[in-house]
């Protein structure tokens, strides 16, 4: 912003004519450079960090700090009212029990990076669980097979709404509207007269839920192995952006963001073995959301989406093609729906008239913004998921220790819903106030 009034104020140093230096006039290295504010906080040491963090606090910028709070406080009060809750069989019972919501909520978190609203993704989850339980059991399909056919499902289906929303230009909140009534008839058609349909407890999809690695040693080399990858992941960006002379973390800052990251990993591990080990269903989403943050963040595809949520106007500009990101982000959203609805198909051992319904699609948008993804869009992280799940899965799960009705339980998480988009909204405006938005 400096150097743009600088070119067009005649009376700025080393401005002129375009004819050389006239009389009067600074030359032109006599120019102040600019100055990474990121540099300063790093030369200040830890105080320039508590007042980067102070700025970021008065400026919006929050991250994931409220949904971690959240998390402790939740984790706290239900800890105090009954110790069950904080026992390692809740704990880890409650690591199976988030996997479902929170794959369906990554999808969400793409289509909220946009900033537009899947209605669909609970019929749509039920429906590729059908599809799944009819071609294998009741047809005998390949179980592998009548996987893949499933999550394909999915894909199309949100592939189909992306198109009416990209192409045709029906919004987004009318098309999912409509395809959550759609779906969820074709549920109901492809169940046929029976209703519901019992998934065997050796399945694929029942055994990717409940198996667990019961050897110690399972957990504690998953915990080093993504310790590992982070402080890999970490120096390698650092050594880039050295290498292209921009602000870059020093060593001792990723040396501390490597130990938080090794304490709470070993022990969630220590956790998970002091009960019966580390559950596949957690393993498998904790991958997939590492692979996908890769995407999101690490990608010009990724970047793209960014974008196109943050400024549509100025993406088609640059020549970016909106309505190919608009209806990829929609079909991965119905991909990440189909996973999840196998997954808590696997929870229940069946698909039935009720699957995808119920407060499903609540939790799932519930999940990512509670998580930290800004409802309007070019904000977020997949990471939301996890940290929004966690939060809504405590809620569920202690108020169900403690005996609290549904009635109650659904006040309480919309009150939560609530409470997390208006941080969203103040967070927004404490940046448009600082220029950041």
């Amino acid at each position: 912003m400096r150097r743009d009034r600088d070119r067009h104020d005649p009376s700025a140093p080393g401005s002129g004519d375009g004819f050389g230096d006239g009389v009067g006039q600074e030359p032109a290295h006599d120019a102040l450079p600019a100055v990474d504010t990121r540099l300063i906080v790093r030369e200040e040491g830890f105080k320039g960090y508590v007042g980067e963090f102070g700025r970021k606090l008065r400026s919006g910028e929050l991250g994931s700090l409220p949904v971690v709070v959240a998390v402790i406080i939740i984790w706290t009060v239900f800890g105090t009212l009954d110790s069950a809750f904080l026992s390692a069989q809740n704990l880890s019972d409650l690591s199976q029990q988030i996997v479902g919501t929170g794959m369906i909520a990554i999808g969400i978190v793409f289509v909220l990076l946009l900033g537009e609203i899947d209605l669909s993704v609970g019929s749509v989850s039920g429906l590729c669980a059908a599809i799944f339980a009819v071609l294998n059991v009741l047809n005998g399909m390949n179980e592998w097979l009548a996987l893949l056919v499933a999550i394909a499902g999915g894909a199309a289906v949100g592939l189909i709404q992306g198109f009416f929303f990209a192409k045709v230009g029906v919004p987004a909140f009318v098309v999912t509207l409509a395809g959550n009534l759609a779906w969820n008839g074709l549920m109901l058609q492809v169940l046929g007269t029976s209703g519901t349909v019992n998934i065997p407890s050796e399945s694929i999809v029942s055994e990717l839920y409940s198996t667990i690695f019961h050897s110690p040693a399972a957990a504690y080399i998953t915990a080093a192995v993504g310790v590992g990858l982070f402080l890999g992941a970490q120096l390698l960006d650092a050594r880039r952006r050295q290498r292209a002379r921009v602000p870059f973390r020093p060593i001792a800052e990723i040396v501390i963001r490597t130990v938080v990251i090794a304490a709470i990993a070993f022990v969630a591990a220590y956790i998970l073995n002091q009960y019966q080990g580390l559950p596949l269903a957690l393993l498998v989403f904790l991958i997939l959301l590492v692979v996908v943050d890769f995407v999101l963040r690490r990608t010009s595809y990724g970047r793209q989406i960014f974008a196109v949520g943050g400024n549509i106007e100025g993406a088609r500009r640059a020549g970016i093609s909106v309505p190919f990101i608009r209806m990829t982000v929609f079909s991965i959203a119905g991909t990440m729906a189909a996973v999840g609805g196998l997954f808590l198909a696997g929870q229940i051992q069946s698909a039935s008239q009720t699957s995808g319904g119920g407060n499903l699609l609540m939790n799932v948008i519930a999940a990512a913004v509670i998580g930290g993804t800004s409802l309007f869009g070019g904000r977020g992280s997949v990471w939301s998921a996890l940290l929004g799940a966690l939060v809504i899965g405590s809620i569920q799960s202690g108020m169900n220790i403690m005996g609290v009705s549904n009635a109650v339980q659904f006040m309480i998480t919309g009150a939560v819903l609530l409470a997390a988009v208006v941080v969203d909204s103040l967070s927004r405006r404490s940046q448009k106030a600082a220029g950041r938005a």
